[in-house]
Order: structure tokens, then sequence, then C-alpha cells
């Protein structure tokens, strides 16, 4: 028998949704996180782990299911843990996403703001990543279901998604529902091509092992496709002729596409690499706010280019900027909203540590004939950025969109300090976002927040805070 029915069981009613998306109920006023359930269903859970103040569990059985459950259309759902939200109608999505963003200012940030503005939902609601990073695995992940069958499976080649949790595991995937159709295409063709000619997948732990990485980058304004195979040196034939059938792929792209193979040799697991073989322009374009971005094969772009624009237009209709204007756009990127904004601007600076982005931004900056900005590679977390950001004219708006951390504590003095009439603050993570905008409160108010929905079926969210200044 499989020890998962072995394990404690327990009746109860779901009242909501946390954080990371897991459904939440109580036992006696003991709070469960139960994996798989919706709110207003009533489960029986099987009981994974006890803790002092919590409980995690997961669904053994649905009692009553929720009107807003749907059928997962994903077969990997429940196993990958990209999509945690597939069986949740989408409209009940978008409630839960705003409902988490007030619950950070509220109940973690403890700052209120003058309105909570309904989540700008997203369409479409599948296929919509422009960029999907594929590891191959010389250690498969079996599911539950191939378990119980009985079946032998070769463990030793997996290519697809990793599983939660487990750097050394990897799901087997031939098609995602979040990447373009053309993208699904490439990710079969490349199970297809490492079986004839017996490639064997890098193996984490042992750190042995030749193909890597598949990265799949598609631009939706042009459809064109960037595709990097990322592996250790070639030294046999079957590794070579595998490279070339890969690479020859690209002749069935649409117009613009490259092929791309990089070599990483290193133990880091991250999917980057030293370029070494190119097929096509080796760059992909997207527009967006009639900015013309030119994306480099590992450079950082926002993944859902159809939501895009609904995030930069929030973003800088909330900043109210006028042709008199300085802006300074922190932790700016290749300059998602540096560009839209130095449109209505008299002056933007843009700083950002990485000065690859750095480069990119300045280059699409010249590419749309945009003479009035400026970029600065700065570490924003470090003391040496204080007399970088004291250089800069005195700003009217800020713009800020840092990483999930958030802000440093001493960034957040800089901008107490610079003290702009208006402080847009762009995040993806709202927890983050809601303690620095506590920490602003001494002298700017929250007027309105705005969730955007980047990622449908997921329980990421976009967060877009306006700051206004208290004068007086």
């Amino acid at each position: 028998m499989n020890d998962a029915h072995k394990k404690p069981q327990v009746e109860l009613d779901i009242d909501s949704i946390g954080f990371e998306g897991v459904a939440v109920g109580r036992v006696d006023g003991v709070v469960h996180f139960v994996a798989g359930a919706l709110p207003g269903e009533r489960v029986r859970a099987r009981i994974l782990r006890s803790k002092k103040r919590f409980v995690e569990a997961e669904v053994a059985e649905i009692i009553t299911p929720s009107p807003m459950r749907q059928q997962p259309p994903c077969e990997h759902f429940g196993t990958c843990g990209g999509c945690k939200w597939q069986h949740l109608a989408y409209s009940e999505q978008t409630i839960w996403k705003r409902q988490h963003v007030v619950d950070a200012f509220e109940r973690i940030g403890h700052v209120s703001a003058g309105t909570y503005h309904p989540t700008i939902a997203c369409d479409p609601w599948y296929g919509y990543r422009n960029k999907m990073e594929f590891s191959f695995g010389g250690s498969k992940w079996l599911t539950n279901e191939q378990i119980a069958s009985g079946q032998e499976f070769d463990m030793s080649f997996a290519l697809g998604l990793h599983v939660p949790g487990r750097f050394d595991k990897v799901l087997d995937v031939e098609h995602c529902l979040l990447q373009s159709d053309v993208g699904n295409q490439l990710l079969s063709a490349t199970h297809r091509l490492a079986h004839t000619h017996g490639i064997a997948a890098y193996h984490q732990r042992r750190h042995d092992g030749f193909a890597r990485n598949l990265v799949v980058r598609t631009s939706a304004t042009t459809g064109a496709v960037m595709a990097i195979l990322i592996t250790t040196t070639p030294t046999t034939d079957a590794e070579h002729a595998f490279i070339d059938d890969w690479m020859h792929q690209g002749a069935s792209l649409p117009p613009g596409s490259s092929m791309l193979h990089a070599v990483n040799d290193t133990w880091s697991p991250v999917a980057v690499g030293t370029i070494v073989r190119t097929e096509g322009p080796g760059v992909l374009e997207e527009t967006s706010h009639g900015i013309t971005y030119r994306i480099s094969p590992f450079s950082f772009f926002q993944t859902n280019t159809f939501q895009l624009p609904k995030l930069v237009g929030t973003a800088i209709e909330a900043a109210a900027i006028t042709s008199n204007d300085v802006v300074w756009d922190l932790y700016c990127g290749t300059g998602t909203l540096t560009l839209p904004a130095a449109r209505r601007a008299r002056h933007v600076v843009g700083a950002e540590l990485v000065a690859s982005s750095i480069a990119d931004a300045t280059a699409n900056a010249e590419r749309n004939g945009i003479s009035n900005v400026e970029f600065h590679t700065v570490d924003l977390h470090s003391p040496k950025a204080t007399p970088v950001l004291t250089s800069f004219p005195r700003p009217d708006v800020i713009l800020i969109d840092p990483p999930r951390a958030g802000m440093h504590a001493m960034l957040v003095e800089h901008v107490l300090q610079a003290g702009a009439p208006r402080v847009v603050y762009v995040s993806c993570n709202p927890s983050t976002q809601a303690r620095d905008c506590a920490l602003l409160a001494e002298r700017y108010e929250v007027t309105d927040v705005t969730p955007v929905d980047m990622f449908p079926h997921t329980f990421h969210v976009e967060s877009v805070a306006l700051l206004r200044r208290r004068d007086g």
C-alpha cells in the first residue's frame, strides 16, 4: 500500500487561499494549509506535516466541490509546479490576486491604500509566456500514476521542468500550455533527437552528462523564435551529430528566428552559457508602447509580452509625467519603463546593477531615437550608490521596480530624501512592496494600488502602487 494512505486524515471546510496559492481551512482554530483544495469546498485532507502553529495537508477527497472548480487542461497539473491554479476558474483567480495584494498592505505592511483597483486580467490565459526554460535531467521524476502502473521507466533521462523543491529531479514534459505552439514543436523535436542520438542528460548531483537546458524565447510582435541549446562541451560523434541535427530545426521556424548552441561546463544550474554557434540573427525584437526592444539570448525581458502594455501603461499613467518632469527609474533593467517615460518627460535617469541590461537599455534608446535619457550601472543596495544618486538631478517622479526582495533600507532613505512629489512602485511581490511602502509612509501616502495579472494560473501577481508626497 502507498504510504500516503496511512497518513492521518481530517475533514474540514476551506475558506480562503493563502499567499503561496494554497487553500486555507481551520480545525479547532488551527490553520490547515490544504494543497489542491479551493474556497467553499468541504474536503477530507491527508495530513503531511504538523507544525507548532499550522498543519500542512493535501486533498484526499473532495466532499463538496466549489462551483469555481474546473477540470485542469494540462496532464501535468498537480506534479509540475508551474500552474497551481488551473483547477480554479480564471475570473476567480483575479479576485484572489487582488485580495492577496490587499492583505499584503493591510495585514503585512499595516499601511492602507486609498483605492485598491480590480486586477487587470490577462488575455490570452494560455500561451502567454515568451520565454520557457526546460531542463535535461539525469534523474527522472515519476508520478504516482506511473509508479502504480508497475511499468519500468528509463530513469536516466528527462527533458522538462523541475519538480518543486527538487533541484535534481525533472518531470518529463513534451508539451507546455504556457508557451507558443512553435515552442512546443521545438520541445518535442528536441526530445526526439536526443533519443535518436542516445544523448545523456546532465545529472545535477553527479555533475556528469551532456545535455543541460533548452531555452525557448518567442516574439509576440514578429512571431520569430530564439532557441538556445545548452550543453557541456561536446566530445563524441553522437553529441556533435545531435547538435547539427538540432540546429537544422531552424529551417522550419518563422522568419527572423535563431538557433543557438551554448556551452556550460560549470556546476552552476543556471540556464546560461557561452554561445559557440549561431544560425540566424541571434536576437529577438519586441514592440511595446511604441518602443522596439532588442532582446539578446540571456537578457531579461518581461515574460508576458501580451500583458506588458497594460503593466507599463498602468505605471506610466499613475506617474502622470509631464513634459517638464525629471524622472528617476530605479532598477531600470533594459528600459521597459524608462523609455516610455522618456517619451513624456524632460529627462529620465535609469539606474541598474546589471551592466548587460544597461548596455541593452542604452542601445534600445539609441535605436528608438530617444536622447533625453541617461543610464548608470550602480548597485542600489550598496553604500557606493550614495554619491551616484546624489549626482542625479532632483526628481519630480520616481519609478521603482525592484526584485522580489524589494528595496534595501538604505535606498528607501534615499527616496525619502529625494522627496519626489510622486513615486510609482511596481512589484512582483506585494509583501515586500507593502513593507517598503510602510517605510515610506513617514513622507508618502499610498493613494492607489492596481494588481496586474502577468501569470495566469499561478498565484503570482504584479502590483502597481502610486504614492503621493505629504506636503506641509
